[in-house]
């Protein structure tokens, strides 16, 4: 895809999260708002790129699991909770914040299908 094909958008324009914890282990979910990004999601919302995303929180591992049914993925990303909501002296000990976080990244969307999906929103 060229970049005129494309346009470069955060994730929360075509995506949700929701952000789940256990101990120093979080889980983030992210689902498309509309299938037709899910593959584009696949391709450029990678566990490397994750990590890249949380490299402040030092993450030791980013797992990616595919869930293509729900247009949706989920990561798991160990210790990056300051040990976990009993040991943490972070104001967002539970890491409910870090969706958001996640929701930062760009991603290269088709202009036609990005034009197509705001049209149909609005």
């Amino acid at each position: 895809m060229s970049n005129s094909d494309s346009i470069e958008v955060p994730l929360r324009e075509i995506a949700h999260a929701r952000t789940g914890d256990k101990g120093n282990r979080t889980n983030i979910s992210l689902i498309a708002y509309d299938a037709r990004h899910y593959e584009l999601l696949v391709e450029q919302v990678t566990p490397e790129r994750v990590a890249q995303q949380f490299a402040y929180r030092k993450p030791s591992h980013v797992a990616r699991y595919l869930l293509p049914k729900l247009a949706a993925m989920n990561f798991v990303l160990d210790d990056v909770l300051d040990g976990g909501v009993n040991d943490s002296l972070n104001l967002d000990m539970h890491g409910k914040a870090l969706s958001f976080h996640l929701l930062a990244i760009t991603v290269q969307v088709p202009v036609t299908t990005h034009l197509q999906t705001t049209k149909e929103t609005a």
